[in-house]
């Protein structure tokens, strides 16, 4: 299955963060930082197909040495809470071949990011998968912010453009300073440069998907911005809306509050669990490590955390009571394992599927019963008025009536069109069986979002779990990060 992801972060000192450790993950190689004096070892790390280094004409030919390009990046930078890099973290796909997609990365990194001046270091992986698991190939590529000036030093990330007042001489703030703005030197770090990267990367893989003959295709876009098909509302036109304005509710202003309320559930439902999946991937492969923590043990292991800072009984309590709710979902649904989780998400997902196609349809059909109603009542209306003008023998007093009558006439003809294959053959409408069929729309319609309620409340459920593990699951990585610096140390 095609897919598009495409996440661009920092690497800073601020959030304890090493550039020489990022880089020795993701090659998978041993690096020793002269910044923070410590080796980080990552040998011993699976699936890192390939690792190498792009480097713009102006940059110094050791830069290709991973140790000495990021020691030196390091040194450049003096502040304790540094930006040091771009991190860039980009799906493959699975339809491609091995070869295919490394060459796909190299094409895309040398085109758009080694053309703009960028060092790149990138890393190609394809994690092991098992159980029948889908494949996560991907690559990672780590770039100094910091850009490289024509003469193969580090140059400046940004410069100072003074205000000036209205005779050209710059501007002093209450301390007597210069006022400034820090304008960066690059457009690296922008959201339109971002946009573009990723525009050019879905271009890319959906090139090399038509040479390739599928019909799968990846878009960078948000599911907003493409357009979610979601049940469409009923037009009210100026008259409803002047009623609603005055706090007259009306059957189509009803019917549109029940289609934005099954909207929003489903937007919602839909948002929280494409960001449930991300997250349980991310739990599935930290539990399929060795001795590592179940779903009930990392939220235990949060209770323990949060009853040890807790300043009260009352918080205590309340922690008990929420992780005592957590636990029992859990056990409830018979979710035992991360592939179960997984599996009752998508369950969840097909009613919300199921629930939309069918409030769609209903949606649909009280749009189409309305208006024959409404018809029926230009129909009634006009019919003696069309009788009684054919009945006017003089034309001159005929087309006088018409013209009189010509608003309700013409209601009466565009009724009589719309109604002509539902008249019987003595000249009667189903108005009844309409009216019984609208009602019992109206109360299914109102069915099914009764039905998405509780289904959107257990999302809200499931998306608790989802932070309450990640605060554990960050917690032990942190733990296990200081254990291992530990241990180096001791050898």
């Amino acid at each position: 299955m095609a897919l598009f992801h495409f996440s661009v972060t920092q690497v800073k000192r601020s959030a304890g963060q090493s550039a020489i450790a990022s880089a020795a993950y993701r090659a998978g190689e041993k690096l020793y930082s002269e910044y923070y004096g410590e080796v980080s070892d990552y040998t011993r790390k699976k699936g890192v197909v390939t690792a190498d280094i792009l480097l713009p004409p102006q940059a110094p030919a050791e830069y290709k040495d991973r140790q000495t390009l990021w020691n030196t990046a390091e040194k450049a930078e003096r502040g304790k809470n540094a930006q040091l890099a771009y991190s860039f973290d980009i799906a493959l796909q699975n339809e491609f071949s091995l070869d295919e997609n490394i060459a796909l990365a190299r094409q895309f990194l040398s085109e758009h990011l080694l053309s703009r001046g960028m060092v790149i270091d990138y890393a190609i992986h394809e994690p092991d998968t098992e159980d029948g698991g889908i494949p996560n190939p991907h690559f990672h590529a780590l770039c100094p912010i910091r850009p490289i000036d024509e003469n193969g030093k580090w140059g400046m990330k940004q410069h100072r453009v003074y205000e000036l007042d209205e005779g050209g001489d710059r501007i002093r703030d209450e301390a007597g300073n210069y006022v400034f703005n820090a304008v960066p030197t690059t457009d690296w770090g922008s959201p339109e440069t971002l946009e573009a990267w990723r525009q050019a990367w879905a271009e890319i893989c959906n090139t090399k998907f038509a040479e390739k003959g599928l019909d799968c295709r990846i878009d960078n876009r948000s599911y907003a911005r493409q357009g979610i098909d979601l049940i469409p509302t009923k037009h009210e036109g100026p008259t409803v809306r002047a009623m609603e304005a005055k706090g007259i509710r009306t059957e189509k202003g009803e019917l549109n509050r029940w289609i934005r309320a099954t909207n929003k559930l489903i937007r919602e439902a839909k948002q929280k669990i494409a960001a449930l999946f991300s997250l349980l991937k991310e739990v599935k492969v930290e539990l399929a490590k060795p001795r590592e923590p179940t779903l009930i043990e990392l939220l235990n292991a949060e209770l323990t955390e949060r009853n040890a800072g807790a300043w009260s009984n009352r918080a205590k309590v309340g922690n008990l009571k929420n992780a005592s709710a957590l636990r029992s979902y859990l056990t409830a649904h018979n979710l035992t394992t991360v592939d179960d989780l997984m599996d009752y998400m998508r369950t969840l997902d097909a009613k919300i599927d199921s629930l939309k196609a069918a409030s769609k349809s209903k949606s649909e059909r009280i749009k189409e019963v309305d208006d024959l109603l409404r018809m029926t009542e230009y129909y009634a209306e006009g019919k003696p008025v069309y009788n009684k003008m054919n009945s006017i023998k003089f034309k001159g007093g005929r087309e006088k009536y018409q013209h009189e009558n010509e608003a309700v006439l013409r209601r009466f003809y565009m009724a009589q069109q719309k109604l002509k294959p539902f008249l019987s053959s003595e000249g009667k409408l189903p108005i009844t069986p309409w009216r019984k069929e609208l009602a019992s729309l109206k109360q299914e319609y109102e069915a099914l979002q009764i039905e998405m309620k509780p289904i959107y409340a257990e999302v809200k459920q499931l998306w608790t779990i989802r932070y309450t593990a990640e605060r554990a699951l960050d917690k032990q990585r942190r733990q296990d990060k200081s254990q291992t610096q530990k241990h180096e140390q001791e050898l």
